[in-house]
């Protein structure tokens, strides 16, 4: 296929609109069902890319949830435990474990599950008869992945009454290294971005006193990197156990990403609390229902968690990452990072104060890499 006519581009009265090559060669992608949109493609071809990266960089199977061109959520395919089985709502007779690439989605959908409510779905491996299962029972608007099973394909053809978007992308295309856009009739020209987005050497050398970057605190700040070079800057992401836990993104202030993202992992870590564990719903409450109401009850409209409920779950909650996709300015940065449990952080550095936000990590115990690589996505 060298075209394909959307119904319209971003919004309906943006017609005639359609996808297609510059120099007319053949798409790297087949629609094998249903009709993607022209912000289903930019979710799709976005989300392929940080999936293919995390996989190339990571060697595991990985997965993102992505809403309006940035990722909601992206994990990878490490296996769950009985609370993360009950937080992700997966299915007590699906054998989710047996199938890596279901871990990675179920990860990266529960880290924010309200904003992946009609997510697109990128998959870096062939999704499977497991995966396809679990994507069945969460709404959703389509996915893309190198390949399906039969099985695969048959369980989502059978989701949105026939209609889920479902595409299959080339794994070996690679596009050419300059990239244009136009915009106001104006073309704009760069090339790609293809730097890896740290240097291994960098997690030897931190910039703080505390010198310890531990090997499972390396792979977490190395998917928060790459997860925030595919997200609309200014953007901020904190990881933890392979998944993403919060991802902060298109703010102006840099402050504002730190605590758009720091308040999504508060929930996501009290989400694993035991009183929002042993809840129970009525059978005829959906998923999305099910999430709507703890969200409220965590964010205390009724209130669930007493305060000092909260602050001594989350104050448990040590060890997590963050990465930035530009130079903190400010330590207050820092601070209100440190309170949601971050230990590690990677960020460019390059800010005339980074003196005091280096001092301020050393208050609070953390370790910071300096990548020198800025990752503004726009």
């Amino acid at each position: 296929m060298k075209e394909y006519e959307l119904k319209y581009g971003t919004n309906p009265d943006q017609k005639p609109a359609k996808i297609f090559m510059r120099d007319n060669s053949e798409l790297p992608i087949e629609i094998l069902n249903g009709r993607p949109g022209y912000i289903n493609f930019l979710d799709a071809l976005n989300s392929w890319q940080l999936v293919r990266e995390l996989k190339k960089t990571l060697n595991l199977p990985s997965a993102a949830s992505f809403k309006h061109v940035s990722p909601a959520g992206a994990a990878l395919g490490l296996p769950l435990n009985d609370d993360e089985l009950k937080i992700f709502f997966v299915d007590e007779k699906l054998e989710i474990n047996a199938s890596p690439l279901a871990c990675a989605y179920a990860r990266a959908r529960g880290t924010d599950r309200l904003s992946s409510f009609g997510d697109w779905i990128a998959l870096s491996d062939v999704c499977d008869e497991i995966t396809a299962m679990y994507i069945k029972r969460e709404v959703s608007d389509g996915i893309i992945a190198p390949g399906y099973t039969p099985e695969a394909l048959e369980i989502l053809k059978s989701k949105r009454k026939g209609n889920y978007s479902i595409v299959r992308i080339n794994p070996d295309y690679e596009p050419e290294m300059t990239e244009t856009r136009d915009i106001f009739g104006v073309t704009f020209s760069q090339s790609r971005s293809t730097e890896p987005v740290i240097n291994p050497e960098k997690y030897e050398n931190p910039v703080t006193v505390s010198k310890n970057i531990p090997e499972n605190a390396r792979r977490d700040l190395t998917l928060a990197l790459i997860t925030l070079k595919y997200t609309q800057s200014n953007s901020v992401c904190l990881t933890k156990d392979g998944q993403t836990l919060g991802v902060g993104a298109g703010q102006q202030s840099r402050l504002h990403c730190v605590k758009l993202a720091c308040d999504k992992a508060d929930l996501r870590i009290l989400r694993g609390h035991h009183k929002i564990l042993e809840l129970e719903f009525r059978d005829d409450l959906g998923r999305p229902e099910r999430d709507n109401k703890i969200y409220s009850m965590l964010s205390g409209e009724p209130a669930i968690l007493t305060r000092a409920e909260r602050d001594e779950f989350l104050a448990a909650n040590k060890g997590a990452c963050l990465g930035s996709d530009a130079f903190f300015p400010f330590p207050d940065n820092i601070e209100r990072s440190a309170k949601s449990g971050v230990t590690y952080i990677a960020q460019p550095g390059g800010s005339i104060r980074d003196d005091l936000v280096i001092k301020a990590c050393d208050d609070y115990g953390i370790s910071m890499v300096m990548t020198g690589h800025r990752l503004f996505h726009h």
